[in-house]
């Protein structure tokens, strides 16, 4: 262990991160540019192939950035090969639901592949975000089995990620980052690596209780989402701007935190996550956790009531949502990414093409190679798309999106982010 943390202290310690998308990109990137040797483990060939030309697939991670850490000596790679000799790995990988439950095969198969190069001495860092005991009791014997090792042979910890994509306050770096190990000499590691990368690390007693920190953080979200999205509805049915009474609530300077109604929750976190701790409790207490399921059905509808609100306000207008022409402003799940994963723009999509309707989508952060099934129905964002269709719905406030751009060529506009708060329109808000 002391040969390792003097290793750190030198940045010659070799990392190795398992993962190179909108988690482990940004940590390699950060990594690199302290100091350490890096390589960035990608299973996709095509992906590792684009990140060795320079081209990034992140928007928190320039092309420039990543040309840098090319020259530092980063090597993207989908050759497991390329793992040997590491000294510390990071596993940041998906952990997605399927069919409503935890996945964790993408943890499993980077555990085999780490695992195979796992050596005395050397340091596993999970950061995928999963239920309390994953690390210890998932990840642990995998690690065990494949590199023919004893856990007191060799370090383990967990790190929960906290990259919030798009934020121009809270980079990697000046997030604060918990950390966690086995015991208290892996600890002392993880919290060494960590804190050459981060101005401030967290430490907490144990693995367990650092994955139950991120499920905490993201289900506060959640709950707390789903609260003002169904009082959004209840304030429209009692005649009250929601948008207005959250802005005085704002003001207040203690006890309250702001939260805004929207068409839904996306990403990998907030529709992904609570689900996890929902799971485990379920699983290992026999219980329900009721505040979880209530939020989760109150967001995932959210997509049907904006589909609702669309059809009731053409109607108003004398038109059917049958053969209407709608404009949807935003296909990612939030401003200033490019990250489309769970989106509810995509459900509401889906709703609107079943009801008939005839829709067109603009996102300036989405590439059309990257768009999947909506590549054909992109459009730029210009006051002659604008003026064409029936309804312009904003679902994502890109500030790219300019209000009084949409309110002067847009004939009826539905604005489910109150984007044009303070600008004169004809339509509604959520």
């Amino acid at each position: 262990m002391r040969s390792l943390t003097a290793a750190i202290e030198a940045r010659c310690a070799a990392v190795v991160v398992v993962g190179q998308g909108y988690v482990g990109l940004p940590l390699a990137m950060r990594a690199s540019r302290v100091g350490f040797p890096v390589t960035g483990y990608e299973v996709v060939q095509a992906r590792a192939e684009s990140l060795s030309m320079g081209k990034s697939h992140v928007g928190d991670v320039t092309d420039q950035e990543l040309m840098a850490a090319l020259d530092r000596g980063y090597r993207p790679t989908a050759n497991s090969d390329d793992l040997a000799g590491f000294d510390i790995a990071v596993i940041s990988v998906p952990t997605p639901l399927t069919e409503g439950l935890p996945d964790l095969s993408y943890i499993e198969s980077a555990a085999v592949t780490v695992g195979q190069h796992l050596t005395e001495g050397s340091c596993v860092i999970l950061e995928s975000t999963t239920y309390p005991g994953t690390t210890e009791e998932f990840l642990a014997p995998i690690l065990e089995r494949e590199s023919g090792l004893s856990r007191s042979q060799f370090l383990l910890g967990y790190s929960p990620e906290r990259i919030d994509p798009g934020n121009p306050n809270y980079s990697f770096e000046n997030t604060p980052k918990v950390v966690s190990g086995d015991r208290t000499e892996s600890l002392a590691v993880v919290d060494a690596f960590f804190s050459t990368l981060v101005n401030r690390t967290v430490p907490v007693a144990n693995c367990a209780e650092a994955e139950l920190v991120k499920l905490l953080e993201n289900t506060f979200r959640h709950v707390n989402i789903a609260l003002v999205n169904e009082l959004a509805k209840f304030a429209r049915g009692l005649d009250v701007d929601i948008w207005r009474a959250i802005d005085a609530a704002a003001t207040k300077p203690f006890g309250f935190m702001r939260f805004t109604p929207g068409p839904g929750v996306g990403g990998h976190c907030l529709p992904i996550d609570p689900s996890y701790l929902a799971w485990r409790v379920r699983e290992h207490l026999g219980q329900n956790f009721r505040f979880v399921e209530l939020a989760n059905d109150i967001n995932d509808h959210m997509p049907d009531h904006v589909q609702q609100r669309v059809s009731e306000l053409l109607a108003r207008h004398g038109k059917s949502i049958d053969g209407a022409s709608i404009l949807l402003l935003g296909l990612a799940y939030k401003a200033s990414t490019s990250d489309w994963r769970e989106s509810p723009s995509v459900k509401v999509a889906h709703l609107l093409t079943d009801a008939g309707a005839e829709i067109m989508i603009c996102d300036p952060h989405i590439e059309v190679e990257r768009a999947g099934e909506f590549a054909p129905r992109l459009v730029e964002f210009s006051d002659r798309v604008l003026s064409s269709v029936d309804l312009v719905v904003v679902l994502v406030d890109h500030p790219e999106f300019v209000p009084e751009l949409i309110a002067q060529h847009a004939s009826l506009v539905f604005d489910t982010k109150n984007h044009l708060s303070g600008v004169g329109f004809s339509g509604e808000t959520l």
